[in-house]
């Protein structure tokens, strides 16, 4: 007993270490991807999801022009925000990648999130296909077949690595809906958090709306990127089908170090 307590006690001593030499890495990494004085270099990395001909298919005509409206997104919003830049981010596209992301822990609990997020950063590491300079971010697109895939698992995205996965349909049709979460989760990676009620899945008032002050207040017209949903009533809400309809929010812009940028 006092040898398997010895070990779990080194294995924690071993992880914490790892995750303070880490976190100062993190902490630089993240002070430099919110200066807003260069592009941000974002490399979406397609993933089979589900082994299906049709996500290979779907995977194998995949342009970057495909994520275009992403940029577009971005540069729109923050001249909106004054940010003196006018391309805030770059999304490059890179080959497929042959392996799956590690899933997150089922137990949530601290010793297994802090594995799972490290295994995550060295998984993106050593998956990394793409042949051009370093990514500031790196976002992992799992392709999936709508047919067989009525729902699929939460994407998420980490401040700490500034690396995203998105679980995503492998329909043409599907794509400008797919980049609104792209979107969502890539805001993620560079501080913002959800404004949205996890249980409901219905936007926030005020931070999740689009225009918390619009009389009167329903329907609003377009989503909180980081709400999720375009509010119809106090109870029902839609997703945007693109990003033409989604504003980023006054309390998202600070988190992004947007108010205030230079």
């Amino acid at each position: 007993m006092a040898s398997g307590g010895s070990f779990r006690t080194l294995r924690i001593a071993f992880l914490l270490i790892l995750l303070f030499f880490v976190a100062g890495s993190t902490w630089l990494t993240k002070l430099r991807a919110t200066d807003w004085d260069r592009p941000l270099w974002v490399v979406v990395y397609p993933v089979n999801g589900d082994g299906s001909v049709v996500s290979s298919a779907y995977i194998s005509q995949l342009r970057a022009d495909a994520f275009v409206s992403i940029e577009e997104f971005m540069r729109r919003e923050a001249a909106r925000y004054g940010v003196k830049l006018d391309q805030p981010v770059a999304v490059k596209l890179a080959p497929e990648v042959a392996t799956l992301p590690p899933a997150p822990p089922r137990d949530g609990g601290v010793l297994g999130i802090m594995g799972w997020s490290l295994k995550m950063r060295y998984w993106a590491y050593r998956a990394d296909t793409y042949d051009g300079p370093a990514p500031d971010i790196r976002m992992f697109v799992v392709y999936h077949d709508p047919a067989t895939h009525d729902r699929l698992s939460h994407s998420f995205g980490l401040e700490k690595g500034l690396v995203g996965v998105v679980n995503a349909y492998a329909e043409r049709k599907m794509t400008e809906r797919n980049n609104v979460v792209i979107a969502h989760e890539l805001l993620h990676t560079v501080g913002a958090t959800d404004k949205y009620d996890p249980a409901s899945n219905q936007p926030l008032y005020p931070d999740g709306y689009a225009e918390p002050q619009r009389q009167p207040r329903y329907p609003q017209e377009k989503a909180e990127i980081m709400g999720g949903r375009i509010p119809l009533t106090e109870n029902e809400a839609e997703m945007p089908g693109n990003l033409k309809y989604a504003v980023i929010g006054t309390k998202t812009a600070g988190e992004i170090k947007w108010i205030g940028a230079e």
